[in-house]
């Protein structure tokens, strides 16, 4: 599988919420990536209870691949259906769903935390962050080992580094992080593709750990990553965003979708790899011959070597020892405060109540305290 641009990466600037949305697919998106195919699921039976909430719209920030390993469990072994919805629309990205949220058109966006927290900084778009698959930073600098082999955040000091325009803010964040002056470094505006690391045009390459890092790997090259998470830039991503309306009107739709949610993540964790690659790559190919424009002829066939390496790199953003002790999508007190600090860093200024409200998550595990063993 070629290698995949990512378009919820963000736009330096936004001068309104919706243009912020528009540029961001604009800039990264390929053609046919962001239609809104979706998968959806009939209720059958009773549904597992009483409540039944009708349908719900989801906007993922990507393609059907591994980074949505969850909601295709969920949609296969009925855990949206004993939620009592009669189906759930997961639609295709690249789209950070911003605009869509704060336009009523989905009632949930799997998007990242610099993404919200720029459209509230920047607009004071009314959303709230109320839970999080990726505990992690994805994002890492990437180079080669034969190369810059940029192991320490002084490292890139004297480097060229590829930047793509959409993250130049993040970039920012770990130059400052690590005090750092940005004259300091040569930055190299490049795309998403890391052929310029690998024609060792650039000594550096901002990247996905579960995505471009694996690409260069799987090219035969020897690799160093400098993940952001690990020198001063923690957030959380893959995060799920509602609005404030949505969270105060329909509290308990967005509460059954989200113990829907970990119950179809924790068979990510009891499965075996095989057969959750199996799972990403029947969901992939049906939204790829759903698309009008084709998402294979874009994006080629899906790589089962390197889904099955994209879900366990994904696994090691998700699981931690918080996780553990508390339950998938749970965000403690202490990251809330990091992932605040780093948006500060990276020039966005929001609180944590801006931010998060995680008191849904807090209640789905205080009435259902068996869902925090995830592992099994």
């Amino acid at each position: 599988m070629a290698a995949l641009p990512r378009a919820r990466r963000l736009s330096a600037r936004r001068s309104t919420i919706a243009a912020s949305a528009v540029s961001l697919v604009a800039v990264l998106a390929l053609a046919g990536c962001g239609s809104d195919d979706s998968s959806s699921t009939d209720a059958g039976g009773d549904g597992g209870g009483d409540a039944s909430y009708g349908e719900i719209d989801v906007q993922y920030s990507w393609i059907k691949n591994e980074e949505f390993s969850g909601e295709f469990y969920a949609y296969e072994n009925g855990y949206y259906d004993e939620a009592g919805f009669d189906a759930v629309n997961g639609i295709s990205g690249p789209d950070t769903g911003v605009a869509k949220l704060l336009s009523g058109t989905v009632d949930v966006a799997i998007n990242d935390a610099a993404s919200v927290g720029a459209a509230i900084a920047e607009e004071e778009a009314p959303l709230k962050i109320v839970g999080a698959t990726f505990q992690k930073n994805p994002f890492t600098i990437l180079s080669l080992k034969d190369g810059a082999d940029i192991a320490t955040p002084q490292d890139l000091v004297g480097k060229k580094i590829g930047v793509q325009d959409s993250n130049a803010n993040v970039f920012r964040a770990i130059l400052a992080a690590n005090d750092i002056d940005e004259k300091d470094v040569e930055v190299v505006p490049v795309d998403f593709d890391p052929t310029p690391l690998m024609n060792k045009d650039v000594d550096g390459f901002m990247a996905y750990l579960t995505n471009e890092a694996l690409t260069v790997e799987l090219a035969g090259y020897e690799i160093t990553n400098l993940p952001y998470a690990e020198n001063g830039v923690p957030y959380v991503a893959e995060t799920f965003t509602v609005t404030d309306q949505t969270l105060a009107e329909d509290r308990d739709k967005v509460k059954a979708f989200l113990t829907a949610e970990i119950k179809g993540w924790s068979d990510v964790f009891q499965q075996p790899t095989d057969a959750t690659v199996d799972l990403i790559t029947k969901y992939y190919n049906e939204a790829a011959s759903d698309n009008a424009e084709g998402l294979e002829s874009v994006f080629g066939a899906l790589d089962p070597k390197k889904t099955g390496m994209g879900l366990e790199a994904s696994k090691l953003l998700i699981s931690t020892p918080d996780t553990e002790a508390n339950g998938l999508f749970t965000i403690t007190d202490e990251l809330q405060s990091q992932t605040v600090e780093s948006l500060a860093a990276a020039g966005w200024e929001v609180s944590v109540e801006d931010l998060f409200d995680t008191s849904l998550i807090d209640e789905i595990y205080e009435e259902n305290p068996d869902l925090k063993a995830y592992q099994g």
